[in-house]
């Protein structure tokens, strides 16, 4: 149901109009007499790039020559990225592109404005403030982004993991490419690995994601609630006045940062749950817990229903052709691998990412990696299963309860029958 236009919004609408009256003509003004507002922000898409920094100790051809990954040279455009004797080297011919970021499993490849939480507090703040969101790339949109405008190097710079997580929290998110904007790209694999990654995360969160085509189709309208509430704080800064205390309505409103808040407190406590679980092997290794699969997890967290449509690969241990030699746990870049003191491998499925390594390197061919669905990656909550659990008795102390009343209600129901008869 759409909610009633009231008072209070005619009251914004007229302060908007106030607005726009102030300096009619400023723009062509500035337009007749050539001169330039500094103090506005100009379009420069190098802006919106930056060059990749680069780990080499989770990176998996550095920690094995029996390694078979080469994502990040397999995307490069413009094949900026050399491996060689366990070390990683990044061009100068490098165009900052940041594919090699979103391709590489082990995180191995950093930048700053993408990663994986980065890219998903920038999506939660125009998602949360505004009707639509968008994530675009700087050749399809060619200027200033607007504030419900998410900006990318590329469009396949966005993983998997960070797609299913706001797809699961903000269907209000589209994809802005226009037809053909691609195709003339030198980032060749950029629009193969957008699809991709979408398409995995819509099969994991169960949802379509939105696309948008043309420039006229995009809108920039924030949320009612949220502009509500932005007129009102400027009347408070303004002011003084604590007028969101006679506006319930406003003053319930999270803001985006809180939200945004809120998703960092859930991802800190999820990670302070596995530390404290299983963050330690029995070789005294401090397991590593990578970005994309903390996003994973904490959207798995709260939406557990969704386990089932996740699709990850888990290493299957063979007992009878395993000779116990470590390799695989050496190998492992997030230490999910861990050998038992009754000879047994465990992996840790929380921290694996799946990339294989451990059953590339065991020479006995005793690790193969199989496909199951993301049941084992659901992290049990304490604090909520404590919560249920005391709700739960409250529930069984308050049916006892009434039960004892109607039974003792009963019985004085009879007597008074009694002496009436």
């Amino acid at each position: 149901m759409a909610e009633q236009h009231d008072m209070f919004d005619d009251i914004i609408e007229i302060s908007k109009g106030v607005d726009a009256l102030k300096n009619p003509f400023g723009g062509i003004t500035d337009a007749l007499l050539g001169t330039v507002d500094e103090s506005k922000p100009h379009w420069n898409p190098a802006d919106y790039k930056e060059r990749p920094r680069v780990n080499c100790i989770p990176c998996l051809a550095c920690k094995s020559e029996k390694s078979s990954c080469h994502a990040c040279m397999d995307v490069c455009p413009v094949n900026a990225i050399e491996i060689e004797d366990g070390a990683i080297d990044v061009l100068d011919s490098c165009r900052k592109c940041g594919l090699c970021v979103a391709a590489c499993p082990t995180e191995a490849f950093v930048s700053p404005r993408l990663q994986p939480k980065k890219v998903y507090d920038a999506v939660a703040r125009a998602a949360t403030a505004h009707e639509t969101a968008y994530v675009t790339c700087t050749r399809a949109l060619k200027r200033i982004p607007r504030e419900n405008e998410v900006l990318v190097a590329c469009v396949g710079d966005v993983t998997r993991e960070t797609w299913f997580s706001i797809l699961t929290d903000f269907p209000n998110v589209s994809v802005y490419l226009p037809l053909d904007i691609c195709a003339n790209c030198r980032n060749t694999c950029g629009e193969e690995m957008l699809g991709e990654a979408i398409g995995e995360a819509e099969e994991w969160a169960g949802r379509g994601m939105g696309l948008e085509v043309e420039p006229r189709d995009l809108k920039c309208n924030k949320r009612r609630e949220y502009e509500r509430k932005e007129f009102m704080d400027k009347i408070v800064r303004q002011t003084g006045l604590t007028v969101s205390k006679l506006t319930p309505a406003t003053a319930a409103v999270a803001s985006v940062t809180q939200r945004i808040r809120e998703h960092s407190s859930r991802v800190s406590a999820l990670e302070k749950t596995l530390n404290s679980a299983c963050g330690v092997t029995t070789q005294k290794r401090r397991r590593i817990l990578t970005q994309g699969r903390q996003l994973m997890l904490s959207t798995l967290q709260q939406h557990p229903e969704l386990a089932e449509n996740v699709r990850v690969q888990f290493p299957e241990f063979d007992h009878d052709k395993c000779t116990m030699c470590g390799a695989c746990v050496e190998a492992c870049p997030t230490f999910a691998c861990d050998l038992l003191d009754g000879g047994k491998l465990a992996i840790e499925p929380t921290y694996c990412i799946g990339c294989g390594l451990c059953a590339e390197v065991c020479s006995d061919h005793a690790l193969k990696m199989v496909e199951r669905d993301g049941a084992e990656l659901v992290v049990p909550d304490p604090e909520a299963e404590r919560k249920a659990k005391l709700a739960a008795e409250a529930k069984a102390e308050y049916a006892e309860a009434k039960a004892e009343v109607k039974q003792k209600l009963g019985k004085a129901l009879d007597q008074i029958e009694k002496l009436a008869d």
